[in-house]
């Protein structure tokens, strides 16, 4: 038998804090229910405001920019950081080109964000309006914060590369964390889509 090995203590440290993440939006959702349940009227008036189509391509923007994380990811774990090609061989790409792909999705998903926001304001709906706009803005804006904390990570990870001779397994294992967030602001966000633009 081989020696027994201990877990990652950065990925333990990252699912954990995750779980109290986990809380905390749970805690906008409860609001969110609580509201819609005693006030009906303004789900009634407000959610036909809603551009669905919009927020539905925002959706898919954001749940692509986790495919091309994770493709990132097997090339950390592989030890790629860089391609080994030409730009344009994507087979050949390293976690270096598909982290900064996630970046560019991840960032058109918050410019998406704020142009609704945008076009809400226009129309007369802010965040003091009422309850509704009030929750709405609430669940979307703190998820939109995550959404930029997950790309200032993506940016810090995507330097490391550039300032190391050699790339080692704790430098992955920070790319392997990264993504850890990055999904969980992704699924966070497809409930949120649900709730907030499905849910009639």
């Amino acid at each position: 038998m081989g020696p027994v090995s201990r877990p990652n203590m950065v990925s333990v440290g990252t699912i954990v804090w995750l779980s109290s993440e986990l809380m905390f939006f749970a805690g906008l959702f409860a609001i969110f229910f609580t509201l819609r349940a005693q006030r009906p009227d303004l789900w009634a008036e407000r959610v036909p405001i809603l551009d669905v189509k919009f927020a539905a391509i925002n959706t898919l923007i954001l749940v692509v920019s986790s495919v091309w994380c994770q493709l990132g990811v097997m090339k950390a774990e592989d030890g790629q950081v860089a391609r080994t090609g030409g730009l344009l061989q994507i087979g050949q790409w390293g976690m270096r080109e598909w982290y900064t792909l996630t970046y560019i999705f991840g960032a058109v998903f918050v410019a998406g964000q704020v142009t609704e926001y945008a076009k809400l304001i226009s129309e007369g709906v802010t965040m003091s309006t009422d309850a509704y706009s009030s929750v709405f803005y609430l669940t979307t804006g703190l998820h939109g914060i995550h959404v930029t904390g997950g790309l200032i990570a993506f940016l810090l990870i995507i330097g490391r590369t550039f300032t190391t001779r050699r790339y080692t397994h704790a430098q992955a294992s920070g790319a392997v964390v990264t993504s850890y967030y990055w999904h969980f602001v992704d699924v966070v966000w497809i409930a949120l889509f649900a709730a907030i633009y499905l849910l009639k």
